[in-house]
């Protein structure tokens, strides 16, 4: 029950008293030379290291604080600091205090331990203990076993511990955990010297079972958890299915256990392992006739799966029912349980063959008396009048021929669930023999195709082919839109083989729908790790984007994705160099590419980029400009209308926008989002400026102001900025324009949590110190803008300190504000600055608040604060209070 800080104290005095060599690594000393307390000193010390590390690394629950008392937080926080301090020595020392126990293993011999007694004579007369202890008769004699079992304890905990990172350290554990179980069964578990948990042991021993692979296979198979996990992991589920359904009878596996299983099979059926959907029935039936006879309610699951019973499904279930219960030994209660479940499934079940199945098997006759049974078959027969169970079912509904209308609706409804395109066709050509009537394209309104491509299909004059077209483009481009990329494949592929035999220009818009569908599956799949796309798809692309067949109905999403493909993979030496130039005058998105690619290639170097950068601000200056229209009123009097989306620029504001988001590029986003960010600060009305990256290759004015839409271009702003940190939320530079946003709009709490992450993110959560181009000067006093209009007046005084020159004055000021919403005093441990210090001390005497000029006495008296200190000693104090105080408001406003 003592703290580590105690314990470690206690240890070190032990090592004192027992002679320990001092300023010797005790992984340096040979154990078997030292005398028996000596060596026992140095054991237990290393041991209570090893021990300390492995329960550190177990979650602690927090303790419910009473009420805040200053000196003891203070002293609770003193305290937490030297156990981390402890704890961090003890971690790096641990590849040694490892050494020693494993060297420990080798003694084989008995031991001494200091005991009250010999501890009083090394109080009163050194030299004789001395000579005692070296003839092994002083203190409590400990014998080589049971020092050994505790050692192989500790090193097992440990060795488990680091498995974590190690799995091959797992073989340690056990090894070490195995022997501690061999030395408790043959010496006894009641040693007078030692306790050992015995059931945190088995688990130990449990879990080192389940992690190592063994050759032995009696220790392989040793519990049913092993069993399962080396199943699971080779695939071998049949095999599950017959430990589970064996357990039925045993009980051993908890509930949760066999529902984690279930789980763990559900999901890898669900990734398209259709195999398993048997092996998930089984076991979900096991589970629940497990469920059954220990009274817990049948899963959900079960009654999905059987919504659709079946012969064999009820034979497996009858199985299970009979392999799990002992009719013989089993008690009455279960008896009646096991009952009730055969019943209540009998009454669920429509088909009458299946419930005769079930009322015919011996173990149902065996559980139901005789009038039991005939109440069941009368409410059978209440449910239906006409039903004899003895009888053959009458013939199914559907199995009764239906008319033309019915055959053509069941076909459609087909025809609209079905993805594949052998089926599809099929179906069409049975609807097609059926009906000639019909335009079956026309029987989903789900099915849309572009206009560019509707007014082309529905232009072929085979009916059959042009169904078959149009719904296999429109289905094509809905699992596409829903990223079911694998089935819009296989029917893009089946209608360019239709389409190539009649129709070049079909044809070549088939392949560019391929081509934006190789596009996003990349995007979807390998881009999202960073893995380049293959040179061919690059190679599409370029020739998507050069090409000029005439006549080839074309979508504009095509070449948009295109541009920004080569831009999210940095071929901006292609749209710079190598596009041809009647490509950037017809199409806007590629002239919006090279000027993006051209001005991100030449970033490093402000005066070249100018140029290219002029030409890019005058065209996104020309889309954000309002076109001014007259129009003639019903009563002839002429109106100007304003805020129009303009028409003189090369795309409209939204297709920008849209265009934008679909870039992922760090640099482009940078760039375009400085852009914009330029663009709002050149109003002229403008109060707070926002901050952005490479801000100064742009121009600093526009000749016509009045022209820009300046409220759009705020919006803009606001969504490219949010969209910009769902690439990547730790861009300090982007997080710093949302807070400046903020910061303009007037909500200065959420302003902060945007400045204090974007410092997080670049300092390892302040642990470094924040790069002074993020908290710049401009930054900090909006910090403390923020904090003072908020009314957190001490955090203000403190925010003052991380300026280039402290800004006494507002320090000053905020901390004569008596009304604060923040912590006051508590904050005072985080001035470094000694003149606020002073000052603190000088306002609290003349208010006559005593205790809180104690608080800011004590602070001052700090000796890493005295001016004398050499400068790197001021800084690093300095640096401390800074990573303090930035947590401590990182916890406030995140």
């Amino acid at each position: 029950s003592l703290s580590v800080p105690v314990l470690n104290m206690l240890l070190n005095e032990l090592l004192c008293i027992s002679k320990v060599p001092p300023g010797t690594k005790h992984v340096d000393v040979d154990l078997s030379s030292l005398p028996p307390t000596t060596a026992m000193a140095i054991l237990l010390y290393n041991r209570w290291a090893i021990r300390t590390i492995v329960q550190s690394s177990f979650p602690v629950k927090q303790v419910k604080p009473g009420p805040p008392q200053l000196n003891v937080m203070n002293q609770m926080q003193q305290e937490k600091e030297l156990t981390e301090n402890i704890l961090k020595v003890l971690k790096e020392q641990a590849a040694d205090s490892i050494l020693v126990l494993e060297g420990a293993l080798k003694l084989n011999k008995d031991l001494y331990v200091h005991t009250i007694r010999t501890l009083d004579l090394l109080a009163m007369e050194p030299g004789m203990v001395n000579g005692e202890t070296e003839s092994s008769t002083a203190g409590l004699k400990i014998s080589a076993e049971e020092i050994q079992c505790q050692v192989c304890y500790d090193l097992g905990a440990i060795y488990f511990q680091q498995g974590s990172t190690n799995a091959a350290v797992h073989e340690k554990a056990k090894e070490k955990f195995f022997r501690t179980k061999e030395l408790i069964a043959k010496n006894g578990s009641s040693s007078p010297h030692f306790t050992i948990d015995e059931e945190r042991l088995a688990g130990y021993c449990q879990a080192c079972g389940v992690l190592t692979s063994s050759s032995d296979d009696a220790s392989q198979q040793a519990t049913p958890y092993s069993q399962i996990h080396s199943c699971m992991k080779s695939g071998n589920y049949q095999d599950v299915v017959k430990i589970f359904l064996e357990d039925n009878l045993t009980l051993s596996l908890p509930v949760q256990f066999r529902q984690s299983v279930l789980r763990e099979l559900f999901q890898k059926a669900q990734q398209g392992n259709d195999a398993l959907d048997e092996v998930c029935f089984k076991v979900c039936v096991c589970n629940t006739v497990c469920d059954v006879l220990q009274g817990r309610i049948i899963d959900i699951q079960f009654c999905q799966l059987f919504l659709k019973p079946s012969k064999e499904k009820i034979d497996f279930l009858l199985e299970v029912c009979s392999r799990s219960i002992n009719l013989e030994n089993a008690s009455e209660e279960l008896k009646r349980k096991m009952a009730a479940f055969l019943k209540n499934l009998c009454l669920g079940l429509e088909d009458l063959q299946l419930v005769f199945m079930i009322s015919s098997h011996e173990l149902f006759i065996e559980l139901l008396k005789d009038d039991e049974r005939k109440l069941l078959l009368d409410q059978m027969r209440k449910r239906s009048p006409r039903i004899n169970l003895c009888t053959k079912p009458v013939t199914s509904f559907y199995d009764i021929p239906a008319s033309a209308s019915v055959n053509i609706g069941q076909l459609e409804h087909q025809l609209i669930l079905s993805v594949d395109p052998w089926r599809i066709r099929q179906i069409l050509i049975e609807l097609h023999g059926m009906t000639s009537e019909r335009q079956f394209w026309t029987i989903s309104n789900k099915w849309e195709v572009p206009n560019v491509y509707g007014n082309v299909i529905l232009g072929i004059k085979d009916n059959l082919t042009r169904d078959l077209v149009y719904i296999l483009m429109a289905k094509g481009l809905h699992c596409c839109a829903i990223k079911d990329f694998v089935h819009a494949k296989q029917l893009f592929a089946a209608c360019l083989e239709l389409v190539t035999e009649f129709s070049p220009k079909l044809r070549q818009v088939m392949l560019n729908e391929m081509l934006l569908l190789d596009i996003y599956t990349h995007e979807a799949g390998a881009g999202v790790s960073g893995e380049r796309p293959p040179s061919d798809l690059i190679s599409r692309v370029r020739g998507y984007l050069e090409m000029r067949v005439p006549d080839i109905p074309l979508r504009q999403v095509i070449a948009e994705e295109c541009v920004a493909f080569l831009l999210n993979w940095r071929e901006n030496e292609y749209l710079t160099m190598q596009v041809p130039l009647p490509l950037v005058q017809t199409n806007p998105y590629v002239k919006l590419g090279q000027l993006l690619a051209a001005t991100c290639k030449e970033l490093p170097g402000p005066k070249e980029s100018r140029r290219t950068a002029k030409d890019l601000w005058e065209v996104v200056v020309q889309i954000c400009s309002v076109s001014n229209q007259h129009k003639r009123g019903n009563d002839g009097r002429v109106s100007l209308i304003k805020h129009r989306e303009s028409t003189l620029g090369i795309m409209y504001r939204s297709e920008l926008l849209s265009f934008i988001k679909k870039l992922r590029e760090p640099l482009v986003l940078t760039t375009i989002l400085s852009l914009f960010v330029k663009l709002h600060n050149v109003r002229e009305d403008i109060v707070n400026d926002i901050a952005a990256e490479h801000i100064s290759i742009w121009p600093s004015s526009i000749p016509n102001l009045q022209s820009v839409d300046f409220e759009a271009v705020a919006v803009t702003v606001k969504e490219l900025v949010n969209y910009a940190l769902t690439i990547n939320a730790n861009n300090h530079f982007w997080l710093i324009i949302q807070a400046d946003i903020y910061f303009a709009t007037n909500q200065y709490s959420a302003a902060l949590h945007y400045y204090l992450q974007a410092g997080a993110v670049c300092s390892d959560f302040f642990n470094k110190m924040v790069p002074p181009d993020v908290y710049t000067d401009q930054v900090i006093k909006r910090m403390i803008k923020c904090c003072s209009l908020l009314n957190c007046h001490t955090q203000v005084a403190i925010l003052c300190q991380f300026l280039r020159e402290v800004d006494y004055k507002t320090a000053f000021k905020a901390l004569q504000e008596q009304n604060s919403h923040d912590a006051m005093d508590s904050y005072y441990e985080y001035i470094w600055d000694v003149t606020i210090l002073e000052y603190l001390t000088y306002l609290h005497h003349k208010r006559g608040e005593t205790d809180k000029r104690q608080i800011a006495v004590k602070a001052i008296g700090q000796t890493e604060l005295n001016a004398s200190n050499p400068e790197e000693v001021l800084q690093l104090a300095a640096q401390r209070r800074k990573k303090k105080f930035l947590q401590a408001m990182a916890k406030l406003y995140f």
